[in-house]
């Protein structure tokens, strides 16, 4: 019997696949979910933060106004099932909120915001490319010259060439839905790694867009031809320290079939159902 396709993907979902088919079908198919972590959560309050900056008007969005937009991206973020499943206590919450100032200040080495013409903040966008609808949200997108620039944060450490690679076909992705959507192409992207700082730029052609589309479109046939066969394999790789579904994988003994048994017996037992019996 053939896996149900994903109605709909974000661009690191779809680029997830290639990178382990089963961490894919985990995520994207069976829709395991996935515990907080307090580096994503962290992520999610810096990308708040720097929302809430950029809602000022430029003359205020100095280093001086920071905590303020951290302040107020914590209030936001408190009842976030994502922040209340971390189980922080009071000095784990603050060390949260400081990691989170560091990088917030780092992002001040970067460019000067007060020259920064926003045109969307935390952009929802759906668009159809090779077949698969494809969904993002971009962080920033800029009106520079009268031309698009997409801008991407990224809190964690700037990754090594192969990685660096990957996540720059994540922004041209944004791109590419850009020019779907506006009917014109961004003249650059740009990744804010926060950490060192450091900016990582490009500037997508149409080469490098037709090219992107094509890539996108065999990736969703290769997913379509997965489900079909039900055949998504692991793919081991220094990521797998990472992942959630490490006790489901055959790379470390375990059996990918136990996962929605595992889950389903999990939400009887929080619903106080009694106990799920094998059949």
């Amino acid at each position: 019997m053939a896996l149900a396709l994903p109605s709909s993907l974000s661009p690191s979902r779809l680029s997830s696949f290639t990178s382990c088919g089963l961490q894919f079908r985990f995520s994207a198919i069976d829709r395991l979910p996935e515990p907080p972590t307090v580096a994503a959560t962290r992520g999610t309050l810096v990308h708040a933060a720097l929302e809430e900056l950029f809602t000022l008007p430029a003359p205020e969005r100095v280093p001086a106004a920071a905590p303020a937009c951290l302040d107020a991206a914590v209030e936001r973020l408190r009842t976030d099932p994502d922040w209340t499943g971390l189980g922080l206590d009071t000095a784990g919450e603050e060390r949260l909120r400081h990691e989170a100032a560091v990088l917030v200040e780092k992002y001040f080495r970067l460019e000067d915001p007060s020259t920064v013409h926003p045109v969307g903040l935390e952009l929802k966008l759906e668009v159809e490319v090779g077949g698969v609808r494809l969904r993002g949200i971009i962080d920033r997108l800029d009106l520079v010259d009268g031309e698009l620039v997409v801008t991407d944060y990224k809190t964690g450490r700037a990754p090594g060439d192969a990685w660096a690679r990957q996540r720059m076909t994540g922004v041209h992705v944004y791109s590419l839905m850009c020019e779907r959507w506006f009917g014109r192409r961004p003249v650059r992207v740009q990744l804010l790694h926060l950490a060192e700082p450091v900016k990582i730029v490009a500037e997508p052609s149409e080469q490098s867009t037709q090219g992107l589309a094509r890539r996108l479109e065999a990736v969703w046939q290769a997913v379509e031809t997965a489900c079909e066969r039900e055949d998504f394999r692991p793919r081991p790789s220094s990521r797998c320290d990472w992942c959630a579904f490490q006790q489901w994988c055959p790379a470390f003994g375990g059996d990918p079939a136990q996962a929605v048994v595992d889950l389903e017996r999990r939400a009887v037992e929080d619903a106080g159902q009694g106990t799920l019996l094998e059949v």
